[in-house]
C-alpha cells in the first residue's frame, strides 16, 4: 500500500500580513482586523496582540481591554482574496492534487512523488517560492495524513516548517493539550478536562468503548485523532464564480406574499451554501420572468457577507425595485456572485458574537440533519423544492 504524503500550508496571520504588505509602517505593531463597533469581533490579529490573549472571534471590546494599544483595521476582503488567489495559482502550477480548505489554508497530496524525503524537499521549495513571489509568511507541515500535517504546521508557526516521519505521529501528538487537535472545541475540551484528560497521551490511553459511551459516534473520532489516524481525502480545488437558483411556478402568479416567501427561502438556502463552502458574496441579483416571457434582472454590490438576514433584505429590496409592471410572473431567480473565500461564516468585519454563534449553531444542525431542518417559519414547505446551481444567470 502506497504511503501517503500530505502537506498542509497555512498563511500566517493572513489578513494582518496582507495589511503589512500594503503598509510597511504597520509591521511589528499590535494590529486587529475586524469591526469597528465594540460588539464586532476580531477577524484576525497580529502576533504582537496575541501575547496579550487576543484571538480570532473574540469581541472587539474585550480585545481592546486586553491590548489597549492595538490598532483596529476595518479590513479589505477583496485584497485578501486577491493575495489568496496569487498563492492558489502558484500551488496550482506545481501541485498534482491540492485542496483549498479556506482563504489561507491548503492541503497537497504528494503521494508517489519520489520518496518521502523527496516530497518534503519539494514542499519546502514550493513554500520558499510562495514567500518570494508574494511576500507572505507561510507555515508548513508534512505527514501521512491531513490532521497530523495541520497540527505540524500550527506547531511550526510563525513562518516555519516541520515534517513528521511515518510512525512518529503518536509521539509527536502525545504531549500536546487536547485542544490542539483539530475539531476538538471548547466544550469537548472542558468536558475532557473535567474527566482528568488534558493531554493527547491521556486521551489515547482511554478505551474506545468508554469514549463512545460518553461522546457517542464522536468518541470514535476522538480515539482516532488521539492515535494520529485520519483517512480523509484531499478534495480537489474548484473555484466556483457564482451560486444561483431559480423557480418556475406551475401557474403564473401575481401573489406578492407568495413571491416574497419564495425569495426568502431561496436566499436562505443560497446563504447556507456559501457558508458551507466557506465563501462570501459581494454581489446579489434578482431575476423576474413575466408570463409573456419578458425577463428582467437587477443587481447590487454589497459588503462581503454570507449572512441570511442581510442578504434577504437586499433581495427583497431588489424585488420591490424590479417588479413594476404588475403582471403575472412565471419565474423568479436569485444569484450571488463575486465570491471570495472567507473562513468567517458571516459578515466578516461588522457582525456580533451573538450572530456568529447563532449562524454556526444553525449550520451545524443543517449539516448534520439536512438543510431543511432549520428554516424560517414563513418558508416551511418551500425550501425542499429549491435547488442550487452555478449555471449562467442572464436577464
Amino acid at each position: 500500500m502506497l504511503t501517503r504524503s500530505i502537506v498542509h500550508m497555512d498563511l500566517d496571520a493572513f489578513f494582518v500580513s496582507v495589511e503589512c504588505l500594503r503598509n510597511a509602517d504597520l509591521k511589528g505593531k499590535p494590529l486587529i482586523v475586524g469591526g469597528n463597533s465594540r460588539r464586532g469581533v476580531v477577524a484576525a490579529c497580529s502576533y504582537e496582540t496575541r501575547k496579550f490573549g487576543v484571538h480570532s472571534a473574540m469581541p472587539i471590546g474585550l480585545a481592546k481591554q486586553l491590548c489597549p494599544d492595538a490598532m483596529i483595521i476595518s479590513g479589505d476582503m477583496e485584497a485578501y482574496s486577491q493575495y489568496s488567489s496569487m498563492v492558489t495559482e502558484i500551488i496550482a502550477e506545481s501541485s498534482p492534487l491540492f485542496e483549498k480548505s479556506s482563504i489561507d489554508e491548503f492541503y497537497m497530496d504528494l503521494s508517489g512523488m519520489e520518496r518521502f524525503f523527496g516530497s518534503y524537499l519539494w514542499a519546502r521549495e514550493l513554500r520558499t517560492k510562495i514567500i518570494k513571489e508574494t511576500g507572505l509568511p507561510i507555515s508548513m507541515g508534512l505527514s501521512i495524513n491531513k490532521m497530523v500535517s495541520k497540527v505540524a504546521a500550527n506547531e511550526s508557526k510563525p513562518n516555519g516548517y516541520k515534517q513528521i516521519i511515518q510512525g512518529q505521529e503518536k509521539d509527536f501528538l502525545a504531549p500536546m493539550p487536547v485542544q490542539n487537535i483539530p475539531m476538538i472545541g471548547e466544550k469537548t475540551t472542558q468536558f475532557l478536562s473535567e474527566m482528568g484528560v488534558k493531554t493527547v497521551k491521556t486521551l489515547r490511553e482511554m478505551p474506545l468503548r468508554l469514549l463512545e459511551s460518553v461522546f457517542g459516534k464522536n468518541g470514535n473520532m476522538l480515539w482516532k485523532r488521539a492515535h494520529g489516524i485520519d483517512h480523509s481525502p484531499i478534495v480537489p480545488y474548484q473555484d466556483r464564480k457564482s451560486i444561483s437558483t431559480e423557480t418556475t411556478f406551475e401557474s403564473d402568479t401575481i401573489d406578492i406574499k407568495r413571491l416574497k416567501i419564495m425569495l426568502v427561502a431561496m436566499v436562505e438556502k443560497l446563504a447556507h451554501g456559501l457558508r458551507k463552502e466557506k465563501k462570501l458574496t459581494s454581489c446579489i441579483a434578482v431575476k423576474i420572468r413575466y408570463s409573456n416571457f419578458d425577463t428582467v434582472s437587477r443587481q447590487t454590490h454589497i459588503a462581503y457577507t454570507s449572512s441570511d438576514h442581510e442578504l434577504i433584505q437586499v433581495a427583497l429590496d431588489l424585488f420591490d425595485r424590479l417588479y413594476d409592471r404588475r403582471i403575472l410572473i412565471r419565474l423568479i431567480g436569485v444569484r450571488m456572485s463575486k465570491l471570495v473565500h472567507g473562513q468567517y461564516q458571516i459578515h466578516l468585519f461588522d457582525d456580533t458574537e451573538e450572530n456568529i454563534r447563532l449562524y454556526q449553531a444553525i449550520d451545524r444542525i443543517k449539516l448534520k440533519h439536512g438543510v431543511d431542518k432549520v428554516i424560517r417559519a414563513s418558508t416551511m414547505g418551500i425550501n425542499k423544492h429549491i435547488r442550487l446551481n452555478n449555471n449562467a444567470f442572464s436577464g
